[in-house]
């Protein structure tokens, strides 16, 4: 079973925890979206890969691997028959552009957390009890 996830409780246990509980979040996150899109031919990469090609490239792949969720989350809407408006680039675009006025980011992640619920949901109806 597959727990929903909130953007305020993310945003405050983050800030309790300075940051651990973000990356505990990233972990669980790529972890239940490999559950939920298993067998779509893709795997969304963990927390340490996230975090070394993210070192290594200068928060250039944290970019990419935020699109390719994205896209990920809404190629296998039709898996579940849910229409998943946003897609890769609209995410990225919410949170690069979104930055100069500071709440991008914050939406970005809304739409990754709304859409990956959505699915959950789904998901879990399908699983036996």
């Amino acid at each position: 079973m597959i727990k929903k996830r909130g953007l305020v409780g993310l945003i405050l246990l983050s800030i309790i925890t300075l940051g651990l509980y973000g990356l505990y979040w990233i972990y669980k996150l790529a972890k239940d979206v490999n559950m939920i899109c298993e067998g779509d031919g893709k795997k969304t990469g963990g927390l340490l890969k996230l975090l070394l090609l993210g070192l290594i490239t200068f928060g250039i792949y944290d970019l990419v691997w935020l699109y390719m969720l994205g896209d990920r989350l809404q190629d296998n809407g039709e898996k579940y028959s849910i229409k998943i408006k946003e897609s890769g680039a609209a995410v990225l675009l919410w949170y690069i552009l979104g930055s100069f006025i500071i709440v991008g980011p914050f939406i970005a992640m809304h739409i990754i957390i709304k859409n990956t619920n959505a699915l959950a949901t789904e998901y879990n109806k399908k699983i036996p009890a």
